[in-house]
């Protein structure tokens, strides 16, 4: 059986991850499960560029096919920040609770009219030194005024979807990942695996 390599130190997107991938025939291994490695340097310009840099410098390191993803969130008010430095907005060290502090800071005297945003995701396979596939999703939702919701992790309990009528830190997991763009890339990732692995 195949394995791969989910390239991700963060709980929260390997479950997202896995709950999707979970009746593939392939054995998935994550960072935490190998011996430790050497981050990633995160250098690119875009979400597409750093989810190639991980998985390309993951793959290398343990010659295994490494999933890798890159994601964050876009503001319209903000000039699209924090963009591919969403981990990391209140500092290379900032937990969830100072990136969403940050957030609603900056946000604060913006009309609810004007606080759109999306979320992204890019996900590259890396295989044999060089990227074999890649896939994408994007969510739209608004900025709230405040914390909604328990579920989730990031920007979860910020991140409000007009259609479902609820942040998505407030939708059960399975919800969440229906419509996420985690979810949208890791299912049109899960295709591609289907027809590598066969």
């Amino acid at each position: 059986m195949r394995r791969i390599l989910l390239a991700t130190q963060n709980r929260g997107k390997l479950r997202e991850i896995q709950a999707e991938l979970a009746d593939l025939a392939l054995e998935f291994v994550c960072l935490a499960e190998v011996d430790p490695l050497p981050g990633a340097v995160e250098c690119g310009p875009t979400f597409a560029d750093n989810a190639d840099l991980k998985a390309l410098h993951y793959s290398g390191l343990t010659g295994l096919w490494t999933l890798a993803d890159d994601s964050g969130l876009e503001v319209d008010a903000l000039d699209s920040r924090p963009g591919i430095f969403s981990a990391r907005y209140a500092g290379r060290d900032a937990d969830d609770a100072c990136n969403n502090a940050k957030l609603l800071a900056e946000m604060a005297d913006v009309p609810d009219e004007k606080r759109t945003a999306r979320f992204r995701c890019a996900m590259s396979l890396a295989a044999g030194g060089r990227i074999i596939a890649r896939s994408q999703g994007t969510i739209e939702g608004r900025i709230t005024f405040s914390e909604q919701g328990q579920n989730g992790f990031g920007y979860d309990p910020l991140f409000y979807v007009d259609e479902k009528g609820c942040t998505t830190a407030q939708m059960p997991p399975e919800e969440k990942n229906a419509i996420s763009h985690r979810g949208q890339a890791v299912r049109a990732m899960k295709q591609i695996l289907e027809l590598l692995t066969k």
